[in-house]
C-alpha cells in the first residue's frame, strides 16, 4: 500500500490528512475516516489501513486543524481529568458541523484531482464526535455520498445546527447507525427517538444497537475494546461500502 501525511488545501487553511491506498489495480472507491475526539493517532492510521488493505482510497483528516498543529495527543488524552484531556477538550468544544461540511467539500475537490482515487460517489463513516459529521455529510451533499456510518456517535439528536436527526430523510445514500447499550454521549431514550426518525425517513439503511458494550468499543486500545462487536463494525462497514462503492 502507499501512504503519506500532506496538507490539503481548505478554504480555512492547510488541513494535515493521512492517506492510504493500494499500489495496484487502481483507481479505487474513496471513504473518508473521521476521527473520534481524542483525535489523529496510530490507531486510527491502523484503521485506515485495514480499509486500504481490502481495496479503498482513505482519507483520514485532522479535523482539529484550525486550532493549529499542535492538536495530536497523548495517551492519557483518554484519562478523566488529565492535561491532555482538558488540552484536547479545549478544542473539541469548538467544533460544529457546518464547518465540517465545508471542509468536506474541499476533501471532495481533492479526491477529484487524484489518478488513483475512482471518480464519482464516495463513502464516509465517523467514530464519536465524526458520527454526526458523517451523517450530515450524506444529507449535504447526497449525490456524493452513497454510505455513511456512525458508530458511538455522540448527541445525534440535538439542537446543533444540521443536527442528524433532523435530516436523514435528505440522504440518497445508504445510511449505518451503530449505538453502544453503554453510551452517556447517546443514551438510550435518544437512541428510541433517533430511531422513530430513522424509520420514517425511508432510507434504506439500518440502526443497530450493540447490546453490553461501551462507547469506544471498537478501538484497541480503549478500556472498553470489545472483540466480537469490533470485528461486527468491520463486517458492517466493509459490506456497506462494498454494496454501495464496489
Amino acid at each position: 500500500m502507499i501512504e503519506e501525511n500532506r496538507d490539503l488545501t481548505t478554504r480555512a487553511g492547510a488541513m494535515e490528512t493521512f492517506i492510504v491506498h493500494p499500489d495496484r489495480q487502481g483507481p479505487h472507491p474513496v471513504v473518508f475516516l473521521l476521527m473520534d475526539a481524542p483525535g489523529i493517532r496510530e490507531e486510527l492510521y491502523d484503521m485506515a489501513r485495514r480499509l486500504c488493505s481490502v481495496g479503498y482510497y482513505v482519507v483520514l483528516p485532522n479535523l482539529y486543524y484550525r486550532a493549529g498543529r499542535d492538536t495530536k495527543y497523548g495517551p492519557d488524552v483518554t484519562t478523566k481529568g488529565s492535561p491532555e484531556q482538558a488540552r484536547m477538550r479545549a478544542v473539541r468544544t469548538k467544533m460544529s458541523i457546518p464547518p465540517v461540511m465545508q471542509d468536506f467539500a474541499d476533501m471532495l475537490a481533492f479526491v477529484d484531482s487524484q489518478p488513483a482515487a475512482k471518480a464519482g460517489v464516495v463513502g464516509t463513516h465517523g467514530y464519536c464526535m465524526s458520527g454526526p459529521y458523517s451523517l450530515a455529510a450524506a444529507a449535504r451533499f447526497p449525490d456524493r455520498v452513497a454510505a455513511a456510518a456512525s458508530f458511538y456517535g455522540t448527541w445525534l439528536v440535538s439542537e446543533n445546527e444540521e443536527s442528524p436527526h433532523l435530516n436523514l430523510g435528505k440522504a440518497n445514500g445508504e445510511l449505518y447507525i451503530a449505538c453502544a447499550e453503554h453510551d452517556e454521549l447517546a443514551p438510550l431514550p435518544m437512541v428510541a427517538e433517533l430511531k422513530g426518525l430513522f424509520d420514517k425517513s425511508g432510507n434504506s439503511g439500518e440502526l443497530e444497537m450493540y447490546p453490553g458494550v461501551h462507547h469506544g468499543f471498537a478501538f484497541p486500545q480503549r478500556w472498553c475494546y470489545d472483540k466480537p462487536a469490533a470485528e461486527r463494525h468491520w463486517e458492517r462497514l466493509i459490506a456497506l461500502y462494498r454494496r454501495r462503492l464496489g
